[in-house]
């Protein structure tokens, strides 16, 4: 099958869904397909390499051309939520040159990829491991609490607090203008978790369904289970492991933003007794603390090999996202590491830490009670092990214990034959 990969970012950025994009085309490849990856351009990188097989290919876009609209400090300039007409007539290229039988999208590459496809009878897949497709910030956060739905003054006025006016104007209108275009040509959504499944259904499909011209019944909804690399193709870096605490430490792995939780992470470790060390591992963001705790140690653009080697050293991990997370792939992987971890309560996070069982869960943002759970795995070391010796039974049985690329084969395979019947 030849199938064509569509995502804002692509490894070498470092990031959960840019790691899973990739380990699905490697996957994909390795079963005997076709695989063409299409991502946004990158200043030093190839404008076409191969990558295990994948043919992947980066497109500049106008967007590109505008330096004040991003100020990310690692320079990922993603895609706008609206058709950017040089990507898409980039992806045109693509299209006709390698013919493919289906195209997933994830993030707003996701509008550049419908325009393209325009007049087309091939199927667009959205994958949904956030919730950009309804919300501008892709963090589901509205005034602190988990947002109960889009609606546009509401939108305009929670993305200018994070992002300023003019681009809060720009992204909310592009989410709002470009949906139904989006959906007429979508003929899937993969939902990374539960939770996503039903937010995407609460925010994006059912509030269209009752407008002229879109069928909600049209759109299927599927699981995109997560995909774990136990054979890591990334050698862990011996310069970063040496720099590690000597003693046993906490784990943080994630962007060092608010929206990670990284904010009561700190003020948490301040209020513990005679702490051992936390060690912060993540990219970094606008917001990125500038001065650390006292026995905090932090590490930027730690590759996924180094990562997990770290989780074998560490007491525990620790997800205190202050977001509602789509999945928490960090969770799955100190599961694997056989770490016990704490984490909100909120996204998808709870669909694989139980209370008590496979790890402990904290009111989102509740620094007191974030500190409360760490002091007691520090103070009861038997607890830890058995919660991470169950957490490590559950990601094997739920996780490890299934071919995660099969469900997306299938998917493509119905979407296919549904499409050359029609």
């Amino acid at each position: 099958m030849r199938i064509l990969i569509a995502v804002d970012f692509y490894p070498p950025f470092i990031g959960g869904v840019e790691r899973q994009m990739q380990l699905l085309a490697r996957g994909l490849v390795q079963r005997g397909h076709q695989v063409t990856v299409a991502t946004g351009w990158a200043a030093g990188l190839p404008e076409q390499e191969d990558d295990q097989g994948v043919s992947v290919h980066r497109l500049k876009g106008v967007w590109d051309r505008i330096p004040w609209f991003y100020s990310d400090p690692e320079n990922r300039r993603g895609h706008p939520p609206c058709p950017d007409p040089l990507i898409t007539r980039g992806l045109g290229r693509l299209i006709d040159q390698v013919q493919p039988e289906v195209v997933q999208a994830y993030c707003w590459i996701a509008y550049s990829c419908a325009a393209a496809l325009r007049g087309t009878d091939i199927p667009l897949i959205l994958l949904a491991a956030d919730f950009g497709y309804s919300c501008t910030t892709r963090n589901l956060m509205h005034h602190g609490s988990i947002c109960d739905g889009p609606a546009l003054s509401k939108c305009i006025e929670c993305a200018a607090r994070t992002m300023g006016w003019p681009k809060a104007l720009a992204g909310v209108s592009g989410v709002f203008g470009f949906r139904r275009m989006l959906l007429r040509r979508v003929a899937a959504v993969a939902c990374v978790s539960d939770y996503v499944e039903q937010t995407i259904l609460r925010d994006l499909l059912n509030r269209l369904a009752e407008r002229p011209g879109y069928d909600p019944k049209s759109i299927q909804t599927a699981w995109a289970p997560p995909i774990i690399d136990l054979k890591d193709d990334q050698e862990p870096s011996q310069e970063t492991l040496e720099q590690l605490p000597s003693e046993p430490f906490m784990l943080f792995v994630g962007a060092l933003a608010n929206h990670k939780g990284v904010g009561p992470l700190l003020r948490a470790y301040e209020r513990l007794d005679s702490p051992p060390p936390l060690v912060l591992m993540g990219t970094r963001w606008a917001e990125t603390p500038k001065s650390y705790p006292k026995g905090v140690t932090v590490f930027h653009n730690v590759p996924h090999g180094t990562v997990m080697a770290a989780w074998q050293r560490s007491l525990f991990g620790l997800t205190p996202s202050c977001c509602a997370e789509a999945l928490g792939l960090v969770v799955l992987e100190a599961m694997i590491a056989g770490k016990a971890v704490i984490g909100s309560d909120v996204g998808g996070i709870p669909e694989m830490i139980e209370q008590q069982e496979t790890g402990l869960l904290v009111p989102m943002g509740d620094a007191e009670a974030l500190a409360a759970a760490m002091q007691h795995l520090l103070d009861n070391p038997a607890l830890c092990d058995r919660l991470g010796s169950a957490g490590q039974a559950w990601v094997q049985q739920h996780v490890l214990g299934i071919d995660p690329v099969k469900p997306m084969i299938d998917l493509y395979m119905r979407l296919t034959t549904a499409s050359s019947e029609a």
